[in-house]
C-alpha cells in the first residue's frame, strides 16, 4: 500500500512538473527508485538545471550500489541474471532479502518483492500521471507535496538517536537556508554534506571521551 501510494505520488508529481504521461512512466520503468525519481522531478519543478537535477537523483540512487555489494553475495546469481536482477535493488527487496535465513529463501524474497513492487509503482505511476491530467492543475489540490510528505512520513520514525536527529536537522538548515539562493536541485547535494559533518564531530567527541578517560586511568592499567 505504501509503494502504491507513493508510485501515484509520483506520477501526479512528475506530470504536474511538465513531464508528458511516457517521460513519466519511462522514469518509473528505467529508474525505479522513488528517492531519485521525486529528486530530479522536483528539481526540473522548481527550474533547475536539468544535469543538476539528474545529479542529485544520482547520488540519492548511489545507496543502491552499496545494497548491491551485500545481495550479490546472498544471492549469488548466474552472471547473465545480474544485470537484470539489478533493476530491483531497492530499499524494500534489500530489507526482504537480509531477513532471510538461508539462500533459497533470500532468492525467493527478494524476486517475490521485486516483481510485485516493480509492477505495481508502474502501474500506480501511470495512474497517477493520467490522473494529473484529468484534475489539471496539480498546484491547486496541493499534491506537489505529496511526494515530500510521503518521505517525511517515512523518515520521522527513523530518526531514534541523537545523532540521527542531528543528520536530519542539519540537512534540513541546509537545504532550505540554501534553496532562495542556489539553483534548483544543488541544495540537497548540499544538505547531503550534514552526513559527513555530524559524524566528523562525533567522532572528534568520542576521541576526546577515550583520551580523557585513559589520563584518569591509573599508570599500571594503560
Amino acid at each position: 500500500m505504501a509503494v502504491g501510494l507513493s508510485g501515484f505520488a509520483f506520477g501526479v508529481t512528475s506530470a504536474g512538473s511538465g513531464l508528458t504521461v511516457l517521460q513519466t512512466c519511462a522514469l518509473s520503468l528505467l529508474v525505479f527508485t522513488g528517492a531519485s525519481q521525486f529528486a530530479l522531478v522536483g528539481a526540473l519543478a522548481g527550474g533547475g538545471n536539468p544535469f543538476t537535477a539528474a545529479a542529485g537523483a544520482f547520488f540519492l540512487g548511489v545507496r543502491n550500489a552499496f545494497y548491491g555489494l551485500r545481495l550479490s553475495q546472498l544471492l549469488a546469481l548466474p552472471r547473465a541474471v545480474r544485470p537484470f536482477a539489478a533493476q530491483w535493488v531497492i530499499d524494500e527487496t534489500t530489507a526482504v532479502a537480509l531477513a532471510q535465513p538461508t539462500r533459497r529463501s533470500v532468492r525467493i524474497g527478494f524476486t517475490v518483492t521485486g516483481l510485485t513492487l516493480y509492477v505495481l509503482w508502474n502501474l500506480t505511476t501511470l495512474l497517477g500521471a493520467l490522473g494529473a491530467e484529468a484534475i489539471g492543475d496539480t498546484d491547486a489540490w496541493g499534491l506537489d507535496a505529496a511526494g515530500p510528505a510521503v518521505f517525511l512520513a517515512l523518515l520521522a520514525p527513523m530518526l531514534r538517536s541523537t545523532t540521527e536527529r542531528a543528520v536530519a536537522g542539519i540537512a534540513v538548515v541546509l537545504g532550505l537556508g540554501l534553496l532562495p539562493v542556489l539553483p534548483a536541485g544543488v541544495p540537497v547535494l548540499v544538505a547531503a554534506l550534514a552526513a559527513p559533518a555530524v559524524l566528523w564531530a562525533e567522532g572528534r567527541r568520542r576521541g576526546r571521551t577515550d583520551a580523557g578517560a585513559q589520563d584518569d586511568m591509573p599508570e599500571e592499567d594503560r
